[in-house]
C-alpha cells in the first residue's frame, strides 16, 4: 500500500495504477470520476517539470480536491520535479508522497534515501499517461483510458 495525503492505494509490486497528466481540477475530476466508474485506481500525473512552475502547493491542493469529491477512489499523486532535488524534497515536506524527479543518479539515490523513510518514493521516468491537454472531450477520454480502449497517451520517457 502506498499513502498519498492519508489515502491508501493498493499497487502490486511496483506496478503503477492507471496515470493521467492533469492540468487542472477539471482534468483531475474528470479522471477520478472515469476511474470510479471503472472501480480502479488512478495516479494523477503533474506536468512535465510542475513543481517548478506551478508548485508542489498547487498541485496538492488540486489532488486534495479532486479526492474530497471521490472519496472512494484510491489516488497516488506524482509531481514532476524536473532535476530539482530541492523541490523533490518540498513536496514531501507538505505531504506528497511520490515524485518524478530527472537529476542526476547520485543526488537522485540521496532523495530516494529520504523518500524512503517518509514512506515516499522516487522515480526516474515519467510512467505512461493520458495526457488531457488539448482534449475537447476530458471525460470520454478518461472513460476510454480505464476501460482499456485506445486513447491519446504520451509514452513514458526513457532514462
Amino acid at each position: 500500500m502506498t499513502a498519498t495525503r492519508g489515502r491508501a492505494t493498493a499497487r502490486r509490486g511496483n506496478a503503477l495504477p492507471r496515470a493521467v497528466v492533469v492540468h487542472h481540477l477539471d482534468h483531475a475530476l474528470a479522471a477520478l470520476q472515469a476511474a470510479e466508474r471503472a472501480g480502479a485506481g488512478v495516479l494523477l500525473l503533474s506536468p512535465e517539470g510542475f513543481a517548478g512552475y506551478g508548485g508542489a502547493g498547487l498541485f496538492a491542493a488540486i489532488v486534495a480536491d479532486a479526492s474530497r469529491q471521490h472519496p472512494s477512489v484510491p489516488v497516488l499523486a506524482m509531481l514532476d520535479c524536473a532535476e530539482s532535488p530541492g523541490l523533490a524534497l518540498s513536496a514531501f515536506r507538505i505531504g506528497l508522497r511520490a515524485v518524478r524527479l530527472g537529476a542526476r543518479p547520485s543526488a537522485r539515490r540521496r532523495v530516494a534515501a529520504i523518500a524512503r523513510k517518509l514512506g515516499a518514493e522516487v522515480r526516474a521516468a515519467r510512467p505512461p499517461a493520458l495526457d488531457l491537454l488539448d482534449v475537447s472531450d476530458i471525460e470520454s477520454a478518461c472513460r476510454a483510458w480505464f476501460a482499456g480502449a485506445p486513447a491519446r497517451r504520451k509514452r513514458a520517457a526513457r532514462n
